[in-house]
């Protein structure tokens, strides 16, 4: 069984087993990973943990946030973290002083080494670096408006939108933490993946004869991919995106857009860069092998059947534009001029002028990442119930039975024998706060964010809807339906013509809810490794504190520092500052909030027949669920998984093909081949290979900014010092009479 598939066996215990639950979880998967002792006396809010912890979640959120403008992106996660602060820890143990020192003006003391380094400290420092790996989605809305739109917002504007996106999770959390956190049966699975790397770190290691530790195998790995990316990174750029057919198809537009990774369908495309597997998609090093499966058979699927036929018979009038784009274009095939369609003053639709211009159009493939989108919400959805429901139902029924007789697991009772819970009136009192920031940054400043009062409730009324039903669903079930969509929908019929209102109702009415749950599931891991709540509480909220302003500050410095950032056309040659996904936010902006989806998807505009991928979203598994009913003994059925299927699809823009080709080559590899033939090396090295391969990485992108990119310098002036996969021909429309720039006209 595969705790990250979703599939656990999390039915309520048979009458047999209820002796043992006594003293034990109700959950399987639980008993046999999470132990049911706790020591108490375990110092926990250490130095070691201020530090290591503070060190890291400003490291993080930096070294994230500087890479996410950049054309491959990089993401280093906590596991990175979780590796390399065991050895530095029980470095410090060794080393520091054990004598006690005073904090002046107080009662307080502390020691620079209160003995062994432990597991709860271990844990609390992951907690610090995975809050600052995690990304800022306000940030997104401050790139767009001073890179893309070109529009002045102001510095405080900015990093309280930032912070009060993050914060206002809290406050939710707070309110459902009875039902998400203290009930058994809100079992929240990835959490396992956790606990069983904690033990399995920080049980006592010996170097195999012949071999190496994880920790100096992590050093020789790290080392290896430090040196490499100087390759890719700057001596070969080329090597990050080769494309087979175009370099003996030079001039057919047609080649070009099959064999281009970066701007067509990627057939015989490849890249010799770790950054182009993990860039966009993650590392799929720790992707179990039925969601790689699932994952790359929705892309076959999108790129390989439905976008070719599509495009070649003309769908949506798509060979008027790029195969593969996230731009819009108005009726002639142009890039659509949206500061035509924008009033100065008021930054709002003016409908005169664009009823006398053009209504948008996009790509075919940017139609069909929409139409994903909306089939993979409804399909989640439809998965859940008809996969899960009943489960879902029953643990709901003794979750409330729990929380209403205050009864509890055996993790319950030692957490509320051993340590003091977190009060309520925190959270109400942070709630409030929060909230009143939030109108603060909304309605002042000029109300340069254009979300009235009105809408931010709206938001946070969504917000506090869904964040129960959700994470019910995700604690149980380990899939999270996103709210973006809603959130884009309701507010851009309400209130269309607004760009930024629209992007801002979406992060306060669906990242506060997402955060909410971020919250949460960590709440729950430091229940099953019994960190004290209120350790827990101030390291989450001191490092969301920390990281949204180190993203805040890092994007800050970029966007006014990085002449022409995410500006493609006005940037250095083999400039790296791209801002792909901030591209997508940009166009995204357009779509929802200028024009609406009323004049996008509704009878006002070209794509209305894309809402029916709502109906064929929850449609989509009812076949598979019935096939695993008619044959319970076939195991195949189950592990169709609609919802990742569709996810493969719809991380398409900003990812190209030759990143899902990459990483599902890859995936394969270590999560199906070197999982079922070399069980043992991957039990021993494959977490590990893949935090080493994502630090090096980082530190080597970091010195190359700092050491050249910093003066404009970004490669080598010759033919492979290129970023692109040489395929210019890839982007031209192929309709009859278009004029595109560098194309041939049909």
């Amino acid at each position: 069984m595969d705790i990250e598939s979703g599939s656990a066996r999390n039915s309520p215990p048979r009458k047999g087993e209820e002796e043992e639950e006594v003293n034990d979880s109700p959950i399987e998967e639980v008993r046999h990973t999470v132990p049911i002792t706790d020591d108490p006396t375990m110092p926990v809010m250490t130095f070691r943990t201020w530090f290591l912890g503070t060190i890291f979640c400003v490291m993080l959120a930096a070294i994230n946030e500087f890479f996410g403008y950049r054309q491959n992106q990089l993401f280093v996660s906590s596991v990175c973290v979780q590796l390399v602060t065991l050895p530095i820890g029980r470095f410090m143990e060794r080393t520091l002083p054990t004598r006690s020192f005073k904090v002046p003006l107080t009662n307080w003391s502390f020691s620079l080494n209160p003995g062994p380094f432990n597991m709860k400290e271990h844990v609390l420092i992951t907690i610090f670096a995975s809050t600052g790996s995690g990304g800022i989605y306000a940030i997104n809305i401050i790139a767009i408006v001073k890179a893309f739109y070109h529009r002045q917002i102001h510095p405080a504007a900015a990093l309280l939108l930032a912070q009060t996106t993050q914060l206002l999770g809290y406050g939710w959390a707070g309110l459902f933490r009875k039902y998400l956190v203290d009930s058994s049966y809100m079992w929240w699975p990835s959490n396992l993946v956790q606990v069983s790397l904690f033990r399995a770190l920080h049980e006592v290691e010996k170097r195999p004869k012949g071999g190496l530790t994880r920790l100096q195998f992590f050093i020789v790995a790290l080392v290896c991919s430090f040196a490499y990316y100087i390759v890719p990174s700057y001596f070969f750029p080329y090597i990050s995106s080769i494309s087979i057919l175009c370099l003996f198809f030079k001039k057919s537009v047609t080649m070009q857009q099959i064999g281009s990774g970066l701007n067509g369908l990627g057939i015989l495309s490849f890249g010799l860069d770790w950054n182009t597997v993990t860039s966009f998609l993650g590392t799929p090093l720790v992707t179990p092998a039925f969601a790689v499966f699932n994952f790359i058979a929705g892309f076959v699927f999108l790129m390989y059947i439905a976008l070719p036929i599509a495009y070649w018979s003309n769908a949506f009038n798509a060979k008027k534009f790029p195969i593969f784009s996230s731009h819009v274009f108005d009726h002639d095939g142009n890039p659509y001029n949206i500061t035509r369609i924008l009033t100065d003053k008021s930054f709002s639709l003016n409908m005169e002028e664009y009823e006398n211009y053009s209504r948008i159009n996009l790509s075919v493939v940017f139609v069909f990442v929409y139409g994903i989108g909306f089939a993979a919400l409804t399909a989640t959805l439809s998965h859940v119930a008809l996969f899960q429901g009943r489960n879902i139902i029953e643990l709901w029924q003794r979750t409330a039975t729990q929380a209403h007789e205050k009864l509890g697991d055996v993790h319950t009772r030692i957490m509320k024998k051993n340590y003091k819970v977190v009060p309520q009136w925190w959270f109400h009192v942070l709630l409030v706060v929060v909230m009143a920031l939030s109108f603060f940054t909304c309605e002042g400043f000029g109300r340069q964010l254009q979300l009235p009062w009105w809408g931010l409730i709206m938001a946070c009324f969504i917000a506090f809807i869904f964040t129960l039903p959700i994470g019910i669903i995700n604690a149980t079930t380990n899939m999270q339906p996103g709210l973006n969509i809603i959130t884009e929908l309701v507010i851009g019929y309400i209130y269309p013509g607004k760009p930024l209102a629209n992007v801002v109702f979406k992060t306060y009415g669906y990242i506060s809810m997402s955060q909410a749950l971020a919250f949460v599931q960590d709440f729950k891991l430091g229940h099953y490794m019994k960190i004290p709540p209120r350790s827990m509480f101030w390291a989450q909220f001191v490092s969301t504190i920390m990281a949204s302003s180190v993203h805040f500050g890092t994007a800050w410095w970029l966007l006014t520092s990085v002449e022409n950032i995410c500006d493609v056309a006005n940037l250095p040659k083999g400039s790296p500052w791209t801002c792909p996904g901030d591209d997508v936010f940009y166009n995204a902006s357009i779509i929802w909030g200028v024009v609406g989806p009323l004049r996008m998807f509704g009878r006002l505009g070209n794509y209305s027949l894309v809402n029916y991928s709502f109906l064929i979203g929850a449609l989509a598994p009812v076949p598979f669920w019935g096939l695993s009913r008619i044959y319970p003994d076939k195991e195949w059925p189950k592990y169709v998984n609609i919802p990742v299927f569709l996810s493969g699809c719809g991380m398409l823009l900003p990812a190209r093909a030759v990143n899902y080709v990459m990483w599902g080559i890859v995936g394969i590899f270590f999560s199906w081949y070197l999982f079922n033939k070399k069980k043992a090396w991957w039990i021993r090295h494959n977490y590990v290979l893949a935090a080493a391969l994502d630090a090096g990485i980082a530190f080597m992108g970091v010195l190359t900014f700092w050491a050249l990119g910093n003066y404009d310098i970004y490669g080598l002036d010759w033919w492979g010092g290129s970023v692109t996969d040489h395929c210019p021909l890839a982007s031209c429309p192929t309709a009859p009479g278009v004029v595109a720039k560098g194309c041939p006209v049909f």
